[in-house]
């Protein structure tokens, strides 16, 4: 039974999850950071598997999606060194079963093919996918499963600590829900509107994007945020954190392990 390590790098997260045959029985979520070795890489998985009661020893298997270009070198390094054989690497060439829309294929996100794909390898319907990253993206996958496009705008982090940077009195918060819109202090007043403000947002983007396609569209939310933002919002109909990392899966399947294209 393969043992598949699936890595996810994300600009602010890498998450990493493991698949025992087709179940996922780890995962983690750990700093991004390009410059780490394939040493640390090591020692840093090593440890996190470890603590779990899972035998490093039995990962056979790697597959890596990336939007952070310089760090899938030392990833695919800890892969030669530690696990014998370099992982997949989700890019040009590699077989989604997906058809790409986009003016040029070559501009999506690896994670947002990946998450188009596990999506719609679950509802085989029309699909809306938001996810809150670094950047918050809504992606569209057609009935026919093709990826149609999508949105992208700032992250609710981002604009947190823009805020902070640029608002010489405005300090850091935390993103939480602060209970009333109308905040009566300085730090609620900005959750309200990062959180409210940004819920909206997705409603507002998720009801455009449904008048202007032909066809209904089941709206996920996936990403770090994403049980948070979709309890506030009117749209997102389910949530699923590990949806990349499932994505993931199924793009390892259908490359190597033998799995058809839908």
């Amino acid at each position: 039974m393969t043992c598949l390590l699936a890595v996810d790098v994300g600009n602010t997260n890498t998450v990493l999850g493991v698949f025992r045959g087709s179940d996922l029985v780890n995962h983690f979520r750990i700093e991004t950071n390009a410059g780490r070795t394939s040493d640390e890489l090591a020692v840093l998985v090593r440890s996190l598997l470890e603590l779990q009661g899972f035998a490093w020893g039995s990962l056979d298997a790697g597959i890596v999606s990336s939007v952070v270009p310089p760090a899938v070198f030392p990833i695919q390094r800890f892969f030669k060194q530690y696990l014998g054989a370099p992982a997949l690497v989700v890019g040009p060439g590699i077989k989604t079963g997906m058809p790409i829309l986009y003016e040029n294929p070559r501009e999506v996100g690896a994670d947002r093919i990946v998450n188009a794909v596990a999506a719609f390898e679950t509802y085989h319907s029309g699909c809306i996918i938001v996810d809150f990253g670094t950047a918050t993206t809504w992606d569209v996958v057609t009935p026919r499963g093709e990826y149609l496009g999508g949105a992208i705008a700032p992250g609710i982090q981002i604009s947190a600590e823009a805020l902070y940077s640029h608002a010489a009195k405005l300090p850091r918060v935390e993103i939480h829900r602060p209970g009333k819109v109308i905040g009566r202090n300085t730090v609620s007043s900005m959750q309200s509107g990062l959180l409210y403000g940004y819920a909206g947002m997705v409603d507002a983007l998720v009801t455009r994007i449904r008048a202007e396609v032909d066809f209904p569209a089941k709206c996920l939310a996936t990403g770090g945020l994403a049980r948070l933002l979709a309890s506030e919002s009117s749209t997102i109909e389910t949530t699923d954190e590990l949806l990349t990392l499932k994505g993931l899966k199924i793009l390892y399947d259908r490359n190597v392990g033998g799995g058809h294209p839908s």
